[in-house]
């Protein structure tokens, strides 16, 4: 190869590696971070059943663990509903937070229940459509 071609090859590399590089980087700084802050902030004034607030016994966490999976072995659910509170005191489940639809509040809660009991179930979650943030 004549020392123009391989020149002319390494400078067309290095601008696409640099577009491809530019494009991601202004992907990443335009996207907005997630913020609940005022949610949490709510809840605190409010009184209302938090995370921090999960017992510490092992049959409350294991009923915690096992819903969690559950949710989060389920692809079809959105992350939303992959990052929604669960939270178990005494054998009772709170499930708060933004799921996508009714659809996948029913599901989720239909995971919990299967697990802990409809009794044993206090639904919290608020449904967040995709043009919301």
């Amino acid at each position: 190869m004549k020392t123009e071609q391989v020149w002319f090859f390494k400078l067309s590399r290095n601008a696409a590696l640099l577009a491809g590089m530019s494009l991601l980087f202004s992907t990443v700084a335009s996207a907005q971070a997630p913020d609940n802050s005022k949610t949490n902030q709510q809840d605190r004034n409010k009184g209302a059943v938090t995370a921090d607030q999960q017992a510490e016994t092992q049959a409350d966490r294991d009923l915690a663990k096992k819903i969690r999976k559950s949710i989060n072995d389920d692809k079809s659910l959105s992350t939303y509903a992959h990052n929604i509170k669960v939270i178990a005191r005494g054998g009772t489940v709170v499930l708060k937070g933004p799921v996508r639809n009714e659809d996948e509040k029913t599901a989720v809660e239909a995971k919990a229940t299967q697990i802990a009991d409809a009794a044993n179930v206090k639904d919290e979650l608020t449904v967040k459509g995709k043009s919301e943030n």
